[in-house]
């Protein structure tokens, strides 16, 4: 794994705007998927990534990042490790769309409250950032929270456990890795492409291939790469310009909105061990963001 770059900008809230721009576009991505639902998961994801790549290439010509990709097309270690963050994010992708299509929004919302909880302790043993008295209460009451969902919810625990798992390491590395975002995401979805085709070939439905039957369908289908591409490059940028624990806690507004939209939109039942597990979460979240608010102050 390389270290940062000095090209890098030292962690500060310069990078909030591309957070919550990132955030926000992840927070309404169920609405997208509800006029796709019909398109089998692994053919959706397959899709998914091949209209990235295009996405990405246009964006390099555009933006004139062609040295950038070259130069990280050379470095094995780069490569290594892009590898392994092109896995992270197609799992992550997904487990997503599974979790939406089978209907369980709040499993998939509670994911993404349980990443800061993740990204916490990942940028405590990797990265050395420091907790305060009141952060790490903030991170006990969310384990609590998962302890609690453990116990009476726990056939779609392993649906939120993954989803924060795999994109918590993906922010990490991602964060590490000696590349630039555009460059990091245009190779990872390269490296995909492959398994990409695999899926489209034989994780179609009965009907066939999703593209080409319906004009309108297909460029839904096709919008998936800039669906993909804008967020992943908006969050590369926040993550390389914040501290990855606040990182973390801002991103409660994607799940936020899927909570949301899984309450009033999609009438997903609300169990009480669900209830309590997000009520517990809530709150660490109100105590780490009170918490970075008043030393905000002070400084």
């Amino acid at each position: 794994m390389s270290s940062p770059d000095t090209s890098t900008p030292p962690p500060s809230q310069n990078g909030m705007p591309y957070a919550i721009a990132a955030y926000l576009v992840w927070g309404l991505l169920p609405l997208y998927l509800r006029l796709v639902h019909d398109v089998p998961p692994a053919e959706f994801v397959g899709w998914r990534t091949l209209f990235t790549l295009p996405v990405c290439a246009l964006i390099i010509i555009a933006m004139r990042q062609g040295p950038a990709l070259a130069t990280a097309l050379t470095n094995p270690r780069v490569l290594g490790t892009l590898a392994l963050t092109s896995v992270l994010i197609g799992a992550n992708w997904l487990t997503y769309v599974l979790a939406i299509q089978a209907g369980h929004l709040f499993a998939a919302s509670l994911g993404y409250y349980i990443n800061p909880l993740v990204n916490v302790l990942l940028g405590t043993v990797f990265l050395g950032e420091r907790l305060s008295r009141a952060q790490w209460v903030a991170v006990g009451l969310a384990g609590v929270g998962v302890a609690i969902l453990a116990a009476g919810a726990g056939q779609t625990l392993g649906i939120s456990v993954a989803l924060a798992g795999t994109f918590a390491a993906y922010g990490l590395l991602r964060k590490l890795v000696a590349v630039a975002p555009l460059p990091g995401l245009s190779i990872e979805a390269g490296l995909l492409a492959i398994p990409a085709i695999g899926l489209v070939t034989w994780g179609h439905g009965p009907a066939g291939i999703a593209i080409g039957h319906d004009t309108g369908h297909s460029l839904l289908i096709a919008a998936s790469g800039v669906v993909t591409a804008v967020p992943l490059l908006l969050f590369a940028h926040a993550a390389r310009r914040m501290n990855y624990s606040t990182l973390g806690f801002v991103q409660f507004l994607a799940p936020t909105i899927v909570f949301l939209l899984g309450l009033f939109l999609f009438h997903e039942p609300l169990h009480p061990v669900q209830l309590a597990c997000f009520v517990l979460i809530w709150t660490a979240l109100g105590v780490f963001c009170w918490d970075l608010w008043r030393r905000g102050r002070k400084g």
